[in-house]
């Protein structure tokens, strides 16, 4: 693809993004502009405007040893190593992405950062690729065990959201991991453009380099409706925790055929499923893979919800319906057929999709 396709298919997507984007009037700076250095400037919440039409966000962005416990209202993420990662999930058990978007707090993997923790045994398998210009997480986890009903076949969390604040409202997050940190894991930097996409007892997590090239179309938002295989293609296995060196992907929608560069847009909700997509996405080339135990990954995590132990947590719990699982433990690559629940206004219509690549 040449640099000036390249440079023309982004500025198109550039354009559908500003088009579909309505800041809210009382709280109209978007949350992508909000920038804070970790830890001492950050605010005690980022979104406080009561007057706003979805209201203040419902946690806080002050987190330390005194919020992190498993009913932590923590709207602070991390993505940092397999080890040291955060999810985005909801507050309350049973919960469906759609219905909670705005609300989501942050579940992480390591004590330390003032948030809930994801139980023991619930990551079923993990893989982090580190590009030049982004890390990417995707794998498997029993949704249940970080509040998501069994059922749901989730969404997109960004910093965006259609009046700019973001979903979860206030969401900030943090890496200490990208290249132009230069190793130094005491220094934070802000991410300002990053998805996540949870549900279907799978998720996917791209955290775009503040400081590197492209952050806006490597960490596109306005394909919500294609999941994991398109935003973040990926060879994420059950019962694999690896890392791997990578290149960067091609920004979302942009395809080559027959020597041409096309940009592909996903159609309007009102105008039902998404039946195809002009180009399959395929992982972009990976190397130096290192695969680890995970019980020499996550330590000191809580018992999951509803496991009684006898001699010690076996962390091995499954409670999801297998019947709506993101992958079943044949699978190899993740690959599986999937929807995607939207929010209010167009709950309970599921859109096909594939999640994990």
């Amino acid at each position: 693809m040449s640099p000036s396709a390249l440079s023309s298919a982004l500025l198109a997507v550039a354009a559908i993004t500003f088009v579909h984007a309505q800041p809210d009037p009382a709280d109209p700076t978007p949350l992508v502009d909000k920038h804070y250095a970790y830890p001492s400037g950050i605010p005690y919440q980022v979104d406080y405007n009561t007057a706003a039409i979805r209201g203040p966000q419902v946690g806080y962005n002050i987190c330390n040893s005194t919020t992190e416990n498993q009913n932590s209202m923590c709207q602070t993420s991390f993505v940092n190593h397999i080890d040291d990662f955060c999810l985005w999930a909801p507050p309350k058990p049973n919960s469906t992405i759609g219905d909670t978007e705005g609300q989501e707090v942050a579940w992480c993997t390591k004590p330390g950062h003032g948030t809930r923790l994801i139980p023991a045994g619930a990551l079923q398998g993990v893989q982090l690729i580190k590009t030049p210009n982004y890390i990417q997480i995707a794998g498997f986890i029993d949704q249940t065990q970080i509040n998501i009903a069994a059922d749901d076949y989730g969404g997109e969390l960004d910093p965006h959201g259609a009046d700019l604040r973001g979903n979860p409202l206030g969401g900030l997050m943090y890496s200490n991991a990208f290249p132009s940190n230069g190793g130094n894991n005491n220094s934070y930097q802000q991410v300002i453009d990053w998805t996540n996409f949870m549900g279907g007892d799978g998720f996917c997590m791209k955290v775009c380099d503040p400081a590197g090239q492209n952050q806006q179309a490597l960490c596109q938002n306005i394909y919500d409706r294609l999941g994991c295989a398109y935003n973040a293609p990926n060879n994420a296995q059950k019962g694999v925790f690896e890392v791997c060196d990578g290149d960067d992907m091609s920004p979302v929608g942009v395809y080559t055929t027959g020597g041409a560069t096309s940009t592909y847009f996903q159609p309007p909700e009102s105008l039902g499923p998404i039946t195809t997509v002009p180009y399959t996405a395929t992982p972009a080339p990976s190397s130096n893979c290192v695969t680890y135990a995970s019980t020499a990954l996550y330590t000191g995590q809580p018992t999951p919800s509803g496991v009684t132990t006898s001699s010690g947590a076996s962390g091995a719990k499954s409670t999801g319906s297998s019947t709506n699982s993101g992958a079943s433990p044949a699978k190899t690559g993740g690959a599986a057929t999937m929807g995607v629940s939207l929010g209010a206004g167009l709950a309970g219509v599921v859109f096909a999709m594939v999640f994990l690549s």
